[in-house]
């Protein structure tokens, strides 16, 4: 009896189809199954698929590619249909591809179409791996894995996901990923393992005899569907193999780009034939990891060099100071390498002995910045920008100077000679017209960076501090009663946006107890905050008692920002952020002995002839020094005689005004002290204006609105004062 026949008792027909003529021959029980006459016949790959329902199609097809790929079995389960697309019947599809030209790449599919039996309303199937249960089941499992390794960020994470997947109906139960180094297989990671277990397969060379290693060579998956199978075909590695006590083992590529990564173990306790739908998922899974690993890989190497750059540009604040304490904070975006054009800087200034054993003995200068951009450039010339003013703060050049500098070089550094013509490179001849057209249409995309910055001298024995300010937020201070204001400063543009630019140079002194804040704007206006809302919200924040630690102040500030985060010490902290932060913190240490009266509340200003429109900010610090003054009116008749006192001076003599603010006192039972100082010897005197009068009434002001006020005389010039009295009306008892 013929095989033929054989197969067409058990309603098994046979089938060829080949890939170079894209004909199929069916023998007569294949084209009765496909709902033809039942007689050999050969058709065209269109005709057979007009057989089969689309979707079946779409199956197939990924099936047989994958068994070509693989070299193994295809299965899969297919409905025919008839020319008005009812469904007929439902067949299984075995076959297996043959090479008949491997030069030319053609091939054969040979194979048998079986019918099966469509289960009666309310019986029950067996899930099998040709059920459209289970094919249900595969699809859903797919999309939910797949959407987990998209999202991982880690390769930690994808080994963590990997581990979680449970397979419908052949879930692993031990995993391992092996990477490749030069011409050794290295471990990633692995679970269902002890860490002992993976010491026989650490640094095994990629020729060794073990599928892992195969699979690397080769770029096939492996399937060992039983401890037999793998005993036979790896003798030299089975014996580490069999007391871990598996029963199948499917080892596949992880490919990415064509380039094979890896391979991926899956290990099952109980027996597994890897069918073609088994394998389908197996293979389907193998990519989405490779993709995943590869992602991850990125960027966790961009982190890495996110890292080593951010530990490269960011100082350390150095050695001991004394009677000072430090503290600083760096926090990047969470964007692209996460690094950007913010930073901080100690710089010890010549003319003070060097620091030994640990302490600064002398002067040093504070620098906090911004340039702007959260890009690869901006933290080029942040690295740029930080070398200049270092040498420029090192020549011994006072603040003004440092920053007029520094914003001649900024602004030097990013102008391109040939942008208008191709003129000579100092140096060199002349550009290219190729070589200024790139660099023109470079120019005109990228365009010239600014820098904010604030650049301050301190002299710690005193607590002087000389301030030049280049567009940056003004500092803060904290007195030693824990109140905080904005201290205005002189002021000039940002460096960089004109190559000779003026910085105006305050001095302020920080008292024992009282804190200085510089920070960048990502500080204030992360959030969607501008200067004014961002610093009411940091404002709290700053004023709560943090037990002295400027280290748990810094943590706080950030928190506040972002929420919590773990602790992070001067070093750089990865994290997402919407803006990079600096954050500086100085504070001069309280002396030991107890001010009379308690802790003085205490801030300086001048007001110079050519900045009238300081007044305004005077009447603002001054308002922020009394923020929690009991009595909203005595905080008003204070800026009233504090802008006239000012302003008098101002008006009456050719020089400066200095405004020395002070409160002291428990809360509830404070003195207010105001003295504005000049120049000059002529004393002010009452005068009696009439209604219509602009002027003359700044000691009638005084005398009404004031708990006490007069005129001290000076060996050059004169101070006018006020107090009031929180109480209102009596003298607290404290000591003037």
């Amino acid at each position: 009896m013929r095989t033929e026949d054989v197969l067409a008792a058990i309603a098994t027909g046979l089938w060829r189809w080949e890939n170079a003529s894209d004909t199929v021959t069916l023998d007569a029980e294949a084209s009765r199954l496909l709902g033809m006459p039942e007689e050999p016949v050969t058709l065209t790959t269109a005709a057979a698929r007009s057989r089969l329902h689309p979707i079946d199609w779409n199956e197939i097809d990924g099936i047989f590619n994958l068994a070509l790929a693989e070299g193994t079995l295809a299965e899969a389960r297919l409905r025919i249909v008839d020319e008005s697309g009812r469904v007929l019947r439902t067949v299984r599809v075995r076959a297996k591809p043959v090479i008949t030209s491997p030069t030319e790449g053609d091939y054969e599919m040979i194979g048998t179409v079986q019918a099966i039996t469509e289960p009666q309303p309310g019986t029950t199937v067996e899930r099998s791996s040709v059920t459209g249960d289970w094919r249900r089941s595969r699809e859903a499992f797919l999309l939910d894995a797949g959407r987990a390794l998209a999202e991982a960020r880690s390769t930690a994470e994808v080994l963590r996901v990997a581990a979680s997947l449970s397979m419908p109906g052949f879930s692993p139960d031990g995993l391992a990923v092996y990477g490749v180094s030069g011409e050794r297989l290295t471990i990633i990671g692995h679970h269902g393992h002890a860490p002992e277990d993976s010491a026989p397969f650490e640094g095994m060379t990629v020729d060794t005899d073990y599928p892992a290693a195969e699979v690397v060579r080769t770029g096939r998956a492996i399937y060992l569907p039983t401890p037999e199978s793998y005993a036979d075909r790896y003798p030299a590695t089975w014996r580490y193999v069999k007391r871990f006590g598996r029963h199948s083992w499917a080892f596949l590529p992880l490919i990415v780009a064509g380039r094979t990564l890896g391979t991926w173990m899956a290990a099952f306790k109980h027996r597994v034939a890897f069918s073609p739908d088994e394998r389908s998922v197996l293979t389907t899974v193998a990519r989405m990891m490779a993709q995943a690993l590869a992602r991850a890989s990125v960027a966790e190497t961009e982190r890495e060099l996110s890292l080593g750059l951010q530990r490269t540009m960011m100082p350390t604040l150095g050695p001991e100071i004394p009677g000072m304490t430090m503290a600083a904070r760096y926090v990047p975006t969470g964007g692209g390498l996460q690094i950007g054009g913010d930073w901080y800087d100690m710089i010890p200034l010549p003319g003070g002995t060097s620091h030994s054993e640990g302490r600064w003995g002398g002067r040093f200068a504070l620098v906090i910045g911004d340039v702007q951009g959260h890009d690869v450039r901006a933290a080029g010339l942040m690295g740029q920008l930080r070398i200049a003013l270092r040498a420029y703060a090192s020549e011994g050049h006072r603040p003004d100077a440092v920053l007029s500098r520094a914003s001649r070089f900024l602004a030097g550094l990013q102008y391109y000679p040939g942008r208008d013509g191709g003129s000579d490179i100092p140096g060199g001849g002349p550009r290219t017209d190729a070589g200024a057209t790139v660099m023109n249409e470079w120019y005109s995309v990228a365009g010239p960076r600014f820098a904010t910055c604030l650049y301050m001298e301190v002299d710690p024995e005193s607590g002087t501090l000389d301030i030049a300010r280049a567009g940056h937020p003004d500092p803060v201070i904290r007195t030693a009663d824990g109140t905080a204001f904005v201290r205005q400063t002189a002021g000039g543009l940002p460096l960089g946006i004109e190559a000779d630019s003026d910085y105006p140079t305050t001095r302020i002194v920080l008292g024992p107890g009282e804190t200085l804040m510089l920070c960048t704007d990502g500080l204030i206006e992360t959030g969607g905050h501008d200067l004014a809302t961002g610093w009411a919200r940091l404002r709290p924040v700053l004023e709560q008692d943090t037990g002295g630690s400027l280290e748990k102040l810094a943590d706080t500030l950030i928190q506040a920002v972002h929420g919590p985060t773990s602790h992070y010490t001067t070093g750089p902290l990865v994290d997402r952020r919407e803006d990079d932060i600096a954050l500086l913190l100085l504070a001069r240490d309280l002396a030991p002995a107890r001010l009379p009266g308690g802790i003085p509340r205490r801030t300086a200003l001048t007001v110079a002839q050519a900045e009238p429109e300081r007044i305004a900010g005077a009447r603002r610090q001054l308002r922020e020094l009394l923020h929690d003054w009991a009595d909203a009116e005595q905080i008003d008749s204070a800026e009233l005689m504090v802008s006239e006192m000012i302003t008098n001076v101002l008006v009456h003599t050719d020089g400066d005004a200095l405004l020395v603010a002070e409160a002291r006192g428990e809360p509830g039972d404070r003195r207010l002290r105001v003295e504005v100082a000049d120049t000059s010897d002529e004393l002010p005197h009452r005068r009696h204006p009439g209604e219509l009068a602009s002027s003359g009434r700044g000691l009638v002001l005084m005398e009404v609105l004031a708990d006490a006020w007069g005129v001290d005389p000076r060996g050059e010039g004169k101070s006018i004062w006020f107090e009031l009295y929180e109480c209102g009306g009596a003298e607290p008892g404290v000591s003037s």
